[in-house]
Order: structure tokens, then C-alpha cells, then sequence
């Protein structure tokens, strides 16, 4: 696998990730950088919007990866048809970010690049209702099946279980299968990428693991699957309750925690480390990540937006070998 390339999709044309990647760009990380970026998107419209934004940035017109060069922003332009600069977003550039997409993982497969970020993208108007994020529409496109997402600090990690599942059916995805599945695969990347061994918390699904009812998903789900990958040397306690853990002493002791569903971990995460956190979707032919924030439409064009996320990603990438 290459691991001399970042490519970076831009996403919705219409967020604020072209702004924080020109912040990263005109900044001393990207100097230092030991990666070749490669963008995917419009050149037009990059240009045009860093006009307004009041960046200078050299950019590198590219056809292929071999003309790409580390000490400059280089980017394959996919063309895009727009009337204004920044706009609301709409269906209009769901067939660009489709397009932006699919020469990505193109280019992943036939040069075998190793890293993906990708810009976000509107969960209304491009992925439809038909995906429940953007991890689940890349590994429809890569045949990958159980992707797993993990928001990354190098403190600590959160994994939720569900993701974009309705809190009324979360119950009914609690199993000892997904779980066991998500927790080896967690672990086999910190092996892998981190050169680290994971001590792993779970947390419970009910409020202090416990229900009225005769099993509980703590007991019926939860636990055996703990049971199990103890026997085969994980280093993994739980069930614990979630309203208690994220306190300084718990979270001094574990490097990832398995929460049950979406905010129960990622609203904690956020708290506790602002943009500081990256989100990596492990389980793919590659490392994907997406900088832990949305469009946010409303901040568009006004250059205020924090970039803490894109440093954090560039920078982890750098790392890795």
C-alpha cells in the first residue's frame, strides 16, 4: 500500500472544509508535512472561494499521481457547474460529490493508496435517507461489510456499536456478534497502525446495566460477548454504566470505549476534546477519516470556522508508516 499519499475528497461544495483545509495549508504543519496531498473537487470553485476567503495558495493542476510534488497543494479537478460561490446546499452537487468519490476510490484501487479524507457531506440531500452516513456509503462501495467507526484522540477513543440508528431500535441491534466483531477490529488497528495493545471499555446499554425485565441486554448480549474475548486475551472490561465513566479516573485507564449507541459516546467525546478528535472508518481496503464535523452551512464563507479537525487528521496521517 502506498503510504506516500493523502487523498482528500472536498465533499459538499457548499460546507466549510475548503476553508479549514486552507488554513491547514497556509500553515507550518503542511511546510512539514512528509505526505503528497492530493485534492478531488473543483478547481474553479476552490479557487474562487479562497479568493474570497483572502487565502494565497499555489495549487498544482494534476492528471495523474506522478506529477504530484510534496511541497505543493496538488488536486485533480472534477468539474462542477456553479452560479455563486457559496450557497445553500441542495441536490445540485450530489452528482459531482458522486463523481469526486468514485475517481477517489479509483485512484485508491489501481495505485494502492492506503489514506482517504473526505470532506462531509449533507445526510438529506446527497446520501438520501438510503445510507446512514457517509461509513456505510463508502463501504457499500468498496464490497467492505461491518465498517467500524472510531472517533480517535490520542487520550481516548470512542466506538459506538449503532450509529445513525434511531434511539427507539438501538435495543434491537445490541448483539454479541457485533460486538465481538467491532471490538477485534478495533484492536487489530491499534496493533496494526498504533503499535499498541488497547485496554477497552464497555458500556452498558440501560441505565446502571440493569432492567426490570427477567434478561437484559447487559446479560443477555453484552456480557457473554466480554466473556468471550477475555477467554481469547483482549484486554476489555465492562459492562460499565455510561452515566459514571467519563469521569477523570475512568478515563485515565482505557485507550478506546465501546458505547451502545451514537451520542451516548460522541457527546461525551466532543466535551471533552472539542475538534480535537478524528472520525476513522476501520474495516475498509483502506484508512478513511473524516474530520469530526459536519457541513455547517450556517458558517459558510465567513472564515470563522475551527480547523482544529483537519490538523488533527493530516497530522495522524503523517505519522502513520
Amino acid at each position: 500500500m502506498s503510504t506516500k499519499i493523502i487523498l482528500v475528497v472536498l465533499g459538499e461544495p457548499y460546507s466549510t472544509f475548503t476553508e479549514i483545509l486552507m488554513k491547514y495549508f497556509n500553515s507550518d504543519n503542511f511546510k512539514k508535512s512528509k505526505k503528497k496531498i492530493i485534492l478531488i473537487g473543483s478547481y474553479k470553485l476552490f479557487k474562487n472561494q479562497m479568493k474570497v476567503l483572502k487565502f494565497r495558495i499555489k495549487i498544482n493542476i494534476i492528471k495523474d499521481l506522478n506529477s504530484s510534488k510534496y511541497e505543493l497543494v496538488n488536486m485533480i479537478n472534477v468539474d462542477y457547474r456553479f452560479k455563486t460561490i457559496f450557497a445553500k446546499i441542495s441536490n445540485h452537487s450530489n452528482r459531482y460529490i458522486e463523481e469526486c468519490f468514485n475517481l477517489s476510490l479509483k485512484l485508491i484501487k489501481e495505485n494502492k493508496i492506503h489514506a482517504l479524507i473526505n470532506g462531509p457531506v449533507s445526510k438529506k440531500h446527497f446520501l438520501k435517507k438510503k445510507f446512514p452516513g457517509i461509513t456505510e456509503y463508502i463501504a457499500k462501495k468498496t464490497n467492505s461489510k461491518q465498517p467500524v467507526m472510531l472517533i480517535y484522540n490520542k487520550d481516548l477513543a470512542v466506538s459506538p456499536l449503532t450509529t445513525h440508528v434511531p434511539i427507539k431500535k438501538v435495543a434491537s441491534f445490541i448483539k454479541k456478534k457485533e460486538i465481538i466483531n467491532n471490538i477485534i477490529k478495533i484492536d487489530n488497528f491499534y496493533k496494526s497502525r498504533l503499535k499498541k495493545i488497547p485496554n477497552i471499555a464497555v458500556l452498558g446499554l440501560n441505565p446502571h446495566c440493569e432492567t426490570n425485565d427477567k434478561v437484559s441486554e447487559e446479560k443477555r448480549e453484552i456480557i457473554p460477548a466480554i466473556n468471550f474475548l477475555k477467554k481469547k486475551n483482549f484486554l476489555v472490561t465492562g459492562p460499565i454504566p455510561a452515566d459514571t465513566f467519563f469521569l477523570d479516573k475512568n478515563i485515565k485507564k482505557y485507550d478506546v470505549v465501546i458505547g451502545m449507541y451514537h451520542d451516548q459516546v460522541l457527546s461525551p467525546i466532543k466535551t471533552l476534546f472539542k475538534f480535537k478528535a478524528i472520525n476513522i472508518t476501520i474495516g475498509l481496503p483502506f484508512i478513511k477519516i473524516t474530520p469530526d464535523h459536519g457541513p455547517n452551512h450556517e458558517m459558510v464563507g465567513t472564515n470563522k470556522s475551527d480547523a482544529s479537525s483537519i490538523f488533527y487528521a493530516l497530522n495522524f496521517l503523517n505519522k502513520l508508516r
